[in-house]
């Protein structure tokens, strides 16, 4: 005889991540796919860092926004056609990347200011009218970004650094709103906020970062275009393959496991600031550096027997070196070993650019792989010697 599953074995398994929000994500990951054309147009530092803000600011939005249908699953029709109308905002945004510094800053705004507005509406059916506050200051950010569609230059990029200002302190102010006054109401607050899937949530994020590894590969084809496919250009694309599916071992053979592992064990009350250092802060860099080395395997994947310049080189390496930043970042905040290795591996993977500009493109592309394997090797020997929860981090 069938009986059905328990409430408690249900809470334990976690629910799945539904379709509809793998496509929305999907549309999310075309930002991601428009900051890389953004940065290849012109591989400087200027255009790096504004590349970055615009990830800051985007992000931030999709991690309401996985945060949003932990809480809210798109069960429904009405749910369904409001996270819809979040993809398309996001579209718009994603549009608009390539000259959002120039003539499209206005129509990223609005967008954008769509995104939040849609966040909040969806916000208020698990949370009440109290999530309006999560809706005023991240309208303030849309504002700001819009009105940096106005201007040119440092006043421009000044309103990109207070919208991220505005958006930093949202979970202050939606902490402290009207009529709270911290003590039990304040606890009440964060413990709701922790009250997540950690199985949903988890699966989430490593789901979009398959899919932004996903632009890693198609950079590949874009690098080769229609060039010959010659011994040399296949040799040049697998290692640039090699070099994404190291990085995947890096997170997704041991991290996603222990990471929810980790949630389960962490009171609510404490679970939703541990979200967002670990799936914000640390993410971030985690997927600035794909769009960078997307972008450094474009521009040098057509010219391997080259020597690159120093941005190519530079796109590269940083990539590497910052997604390295990012993982250990991420295993830091959740309390996972080791740490030292990959620390230790993200300075010389940067180092690899100086070395890159005075050989071949396949020259720094074999020196990164080589790193990280290298470093998985050794940290897999630390492991199975039984060292790591002894080790420093």
């Amino acid at each position: 005889m069938h009986t059905m599953p328990s409430a408690t074995a249900a809470e334990e398994t976690g629910r799945r991540v539904t379709t509809l929000e793998l496509f929305f994500d999907l549309v999310f990951v075309f930002t991601l796919t428009q900051l890389t054309v953004l940065l290849t147009h012109d591989l400087s530092f200027a255009t790096a860092g504004r590349v970055a803000l615009v990830l800051v600011v985007l992000f931030w939005m999709y991690g309401a926004y996985a945060y949003l249908t932990n809480q809210v699953p798109p069960d429904r029709p009405s749910r369904r056609l409001l996270l819809m109308c979040g993809m398309g905002a996001f579209l718009v945004c994603a549009l608009a990347i390539p000259r959002v510094f120039e003539d499209t800053g206005v129509v990223f705004g609005i967008g954008f200011l769509l995104v939040v507005v849609v966040h909040t509406a969806l916000y208020t059916r698990s949370h009440g009218w109290d999530s309006i506050w999560y809706g005023v200051t991240n309208a303030l950010a849309a504002l700001s970004v819009t009105g940096a569609g106005l201007v040119d230059g440092l006043a421009a990029d000044g309103l990109w650094v207070l919208a991220i200002a505005l958006q930093f302190v949202t979970p202050l102010v939606a902490e402290r709103g009207p009529g709270r006054k911290g003590g039990r109401s304040a606890v009440l607050v964060r413990a709701r906020l922790g009250a997540l899937d950690p199985a949903h949530f988890v699966e989430r994020h490593g789901l979009l970062l398959i899919i932004a590894f996903g632009e890693s590969v198609i950079s590949i084809g874009v690098g080769i275009g229609d060039l010959p496919l010659t011994p040399g250009l296949f040799a040049g694309a697998f290692l640039a393959l090699a070099l994404s599916v190291a990085l995947w071992w890096t997170y997704f053979v041991r991290d996603e496991e222990a990471a929810e592992a980790v949630f389960r064990a962490t009171p609510p009350a404490a679970r939703w600031r541990l979200a967002m250092n670990a799936y914000y802060y640390a993410f971030l860099p985690m997927l600035l550096g794909i769009a960078f080395l997307s972008a450094g395997v474009k521009t040098t994947l057509g010219r391997l027997d080259q020597h690159p310049h120093w941005g190519p080189a530079l796109a590269l390496s940083g990539g590497v070196a910052l997604f390295l930043a990012g993982d250990a970042a991420f295993r830091a905040v959740l309390a996972l070993r080791p740490v030292r290795h990959r620390a230790a591996t993200a300075p010389l993977a940067l180092a690899t650019a100086a070395a890159g500009v005075r050989m071949p493109v396949y020259g720094e592309l074999l020196l990164l792989v080589a790193l990280l394997v290298g470093m998985l090797a050794v940290e897999a020997r630390a492991c199975e010697a039984g060292r790591p929860a002894a080790e420093p981090v």
